[in-house]
């Protein structure tokens, strides 16, 4: 294992710059994260989450800045930071013909453990992660949520100081989900540091100690969720409107009430507006003008703002959306250059 500066945080990334032809994927970001402690990176995809996740996991260079993970640079140093972190990515870097023990004994023979070494690490993996029963099933038969697992215990082989998952719950059902966010707690109290990238503004509000937001590459806004939902201020009246042609009136209806324009999602018709404090009595002016507009609507409620919210405020986007001004076809061919990258790093250790 790399010796760590042991003042320092476990992450430190400095003006970090990277593109891809004409696309400027990161535009200067700075990160730090504590020993011990979760980042969350909040953005929607194409935002720069998964380009810098690559850079600190020596996956790619970057044409400018510095970032050091335990006291390593990435670019000058890439052997000993590969010893020190695990990387999960966004698909799972498994070998789907071989069983869940025989993928994490030959990812332990990769880290150079000895064999009796790598299998006694490969069960006690399955123990902790739950997989001991379908331990010596081929891959390719585990339910979906069983091979992100199987991947994160991969990950995890070499028992890394600092572990990066970028968005790991993508794909997995509600309970799948639950349980890798009970993994991802415990891994956290053992001591790991944690960057966790995802699109998930529950995901982050849960497991982030602090959040970062970053939108087409840079850091629009930074902080613990809390101080983040801060930012919106006050409450939000929200509603749905069932008759999706009606959802401008019901805008029109409300535009003067709110502190700020409300906001619609016309595929969803879900509507809502930012009252700052005052309560039950914007509710009550939203009920009389959208009943003086006769727009009917359903779950009218007053709520406290969320990271969607926050989301939306700094950007004025969701964050599920995609960026706009990416071409489908490069994002394509970027996601899947990303999924074999995160292949080759998840069997690579020097």
């Amino acid at each position: 294992m790399a010796h760590s500066q042991s003042g320092g945080p476990a992450i430190l990334v400095e003006g970090l710059v990277k593109s891809f032809g004409e696309v400027r994927a990161l535009r200067g970001i700075d990160l730090s994260v504590p020993r011990g402690t979760v980042l969350g990176v909040l953005g929607p995809n194409g935002a720069g989450k998964t380009t810098a996740v690559r850079i600190l996991t020596t996956l790619l260079r970057p044409d400018g800045g510095r970032a050091l993970v335990e006291g390593r640079d990435v670019v000058r140093e890439a052997a000993a930071v590969r010893r020190s972190i695990g990387l999960a990515g966004q698909s799972a870097a498994i070998q789907l013909e071989l069983t869940g023990r025989e993928n994490l004994e030959i990812i332990g023979r990769l880290y150079h453990l000895s064999w009796p070494r790598a299998r006694s690490r490969a069960i006690e993996l399955l123990r902790q992660f739950e997989l001991t029963d379908a331990a010596d099933r081929a891959a390719k038969n585990f339910s979906g949520g069983m091979q992100r697992r199987l991947d994160l215990a991969a990950s995890l082989v070499g028992q890394p100081k600092v572990l990066f998952l970028d968005e790991p719950t993508t794909g997995l059902d509600p309970r799948s989900r639950l349980a890798m966010w009970d993994t991802i707690r415990s891994l956290v109290a053992g001591g790991t540091t944690l960057l966790l990238t995802t699109q998930y503004m529950d995901e982050a509000d849960e497991l982030a100690d602090q959040i970062v937001v970053i939108d087409h590459g840079e850091v629009i806004a930074a902080g613990t969720a809390e101080e983040l939902k801060g930012r919106v201020g006050g409450d939000i009246v929200e509603f749905t409107v069932p008759d999706r042609a009606r959802v401008g009136d019901a805008v029109a209806a409300i535009a003067t009430i709110g502190e700020g324009e409300p906001h619609a999602d016309a595929e969803t018709g879900v509507v809502s507006v930012g009252v700052g404090g005052q309560g039950s009595d914007a509710l009550i002016e939203v009920v009389r003008g959208l009943d003086k507009a006769d727009v009917q609507t359903h779950g009218l409620t007053l709520r406290r703002p969320s990271l969607d919210d926050v989301f939306l405020a700094l950007t004025g986007h969701a964050a599920e959306e995609e960026e706009a001004d990416q071409p489908a076809g490069r994002r394509g061919r970027r996601k899947a250059k990303s999924k074999a990258a995160d292949k080759e790093t998840a069997r690579t250790a020097s």
